[in-house]
């Protein structure tokens, strides 16, 4: 096995394989689509790519059909396994990470004018209510008890930030955004 760097992508194949079982690329870019693809974002021809890397290090094994389309199917090994749970036990140092065009173009709101900023606001409250009402979704369809699924630990982070940022949105849209601190404020003062 050679020393290959991994990235988050190759952690998304390698945690996917070791939950799902052996997989197809085709099979990982349907998972990731109905789970970690509502918060880690990343070009999914990588997971097409990166399986062949991994399996090239040693990390997954591949069987191609040896007729028809000639699938490639990838199978996690015990060097595979060992990367992931080093990986997830391992602290992690690097800080949240939210690349949403929408704070972008609020960064550069001077260029544009207060309607821009009022018709952003709108937009981003009905596309955070809209991923509320999924997530909300899909907690009734799994149970609202994570411990009974793990994987529902990750959707309730999920509901608080988009209610997090459903909540700024709507104070900007309102110009109420000292409310919106002050209320962060006193909240901040009653944890303490």
């Amino acid at each position: 096995m050679s020393a290959v760097r991994l990235s988050p992508t190759s952690y998304v194949v390698l945690g996917m394989i070791s939950l799902r079982g052996p997989s197809t690329p085709y099979d990982l870019k349907r998972a990731v689509g109905h789970s970690v693809g509502y918060f880690w974002h990343f070009p999914h021809a990588q997971l097409y790519s990166e399986p062949e890397r991994l399996t090239e290090a040693g990390l997954l094994t591949c069987e191609t059909e040896a007729a028809g389309r000639r699938r490639k199917t990838y199978s996690i090994t015990s060097a595979g396994t060992e990367a992931l749970e080093t990986w997830i036990a391992s602290p992690s140092d690097s800080h949240f990470q939210m690349r949403d065009p929408a704070e972008l173009k609020l960064f550069f709101n001077e260029v544009g004018t207060p309607d821009d900023v009022a018709r952003l606001a709108k937009g981003q409250i009905a596309r955070h209510e809209e991923r509320i009402a999924l997530y909300e979704g899909m907690v009734e369809r799994f149970g609202p008890e994570p411990a009974d699924n793990p994987r529902l630990i990750t959707l309730e982070l999920g509901i608080e930030v988009e209610y997090a940022t459903l909540r700024f949105w709507r104070a900007l849209a309102a110009g109420d955004l000292a409310g919106l601190r002050r209320r962060r404020t006193a909240g901040s003062a009653d944890q303490a």
